[in-house]
């Protein structure tokens, strides 16, 4: 009992550091980033001014509507440039233990995961949301004047790209899951139809039921689940048998 005890007693302590360690990342990346909150807001209106080009600019009808937006950005750019030390944090905690071979496993796990969220936020920035957009501001042109809000926009902008980078997580999450043990590497393939199904569903969830969206963010999830299955195969190789004397 004893001996239990003492395992989670330092579980719990090597969680506590590591969210630690992850919180002050998220808060001093944050801080950086709101002493350029106007330069990333301007980025972030760019696909908005795109869409319609005659599109004089914002609108805030709270006083602290601005302030409490340009706060929002800022954290949502110190979680993003944390990501690759979050990540980091997660897997050396459900993976402990790990030998010198397997630590380099593990940075190119972070290192490709880190990638993964990038490039799904930026499949989001560079395709999706300018789609989006263009579709959306074209309801109504020439009879309805788009007043479009800060806040509102800027969570549209900020709900996209953390849906589509952590859906781009899939690949890290398979890997992440056999390594615990938490499922066997050989489930994915043999229940694929039923991963794609819940990947369909879970698109439609994390557009909110935006059917364009949906599609654009479940073809590229089909080819991540692929790819978690080949990164599973290289990674997670059984280890060879010594030869018997």
């Amino acid at each position: 009992m004893t001996v239990l005890s003492d395992y989670f007693s330092n579980h719990l302590k090597e969680l506590r550091q590591r969210l630690i360690i992850s919180f002050c990342a998220i808060v001093l990346l944050s801080l950086i980033a709101y002493a350029f909150s106007e330069h990333i807001v301007r980025i972030l209106t760019v696909p908005l001014f795109q869409a319609h080009q005659d599109l004089d600019g914002l609108v805030y009808t709270n006083l602290t509507e601005a302030f409490i937006s340009y706060l929002k950005v800022s954290l949502l750019a110190g979680i993003i440039f944390s990501f690759p030390v979050l990540c980091y944090e997660v897997w050396m905690f459900v993976a402990p233990g790990l030998h010198s071979n397997e630590k380099k496993v593990a940075r190119n796990v972070v290192f490709w995961a880190s990638l993964l969220f990038a490039i799904g936020a930026c499949f989001a920035y560079f395709i999706v949301i300018p789609k989006a957009l263009s579709f959306f501001m074209g309801v109504g042109q020439g009879q309805l004047e788009p007043l479009p809000k800060i806040e509102s926009y800027l969570t549209f902008i900020a709900r996209a790209c953390l849906t589509f980078g952590l859906a781009f997580e899939i690949p890290f999450l398979m890997v992440a899951a056999a390594k615990v043990g938490l499922v066997k590497k050989d489930n994915f393939t043999a229940k694929r139809k039923y991963y794609y199904l819940a990947i369909l569903v879970l698109s439609f969830l994390l557009t909110v039921g935006d059917v364009f969206a949906a599609v654009l963010l479940a073809f590229p999830l089909f080819g991540l689940y692929e790819m978690g299955i080949f990164v599973m195969r290289l990674f997670l190789r059984a280890p060879a048998k010594e030869p018997a004397d």
